[in-house]
């Protein structure tokens, strides 16, 4: 996106809150949606589907190189992540 459509969408967003400023109810949805993109924003584990594929293709990698973990017979998870190194 060019700075140009960047500020065309900023002059739409602005003036779209504007006309519902006088509703609270309407404002209250706009800041409870708000929060949510943030939460969204600040999440580590979203991805693109580019991003998910091309980390599915290194673990295969690795996978076929031997790098791999299994879990043992009657393992619990907390056990094998502290066998693996995770420390939980």
């Amino acid at each position: 996106m060019n700075a140009t459509e960047l500020q065309t969408m900023n002059t739409k967003l602005w003036q779209g809150i504007g006309q519902i400023a006088d509703s609270e109810k309407l404002m209250r949805r706009l800041a409870k949606y708000v929060a949510k993109l943030v939460k969204e924003k600040n999440d580590e584990t979203q991805m693109t589907k580019e991003e998910l594929e091309a980390k599915i293709e290194r673990a295969e990698a690795a996978y076929a190189r031997g790098e791999y973990y299994e879990m043992l017979p009657d393992e619990d998870l907390t056990t094998f992540l502290n066998r693996i190194g995770y420390g939980v």
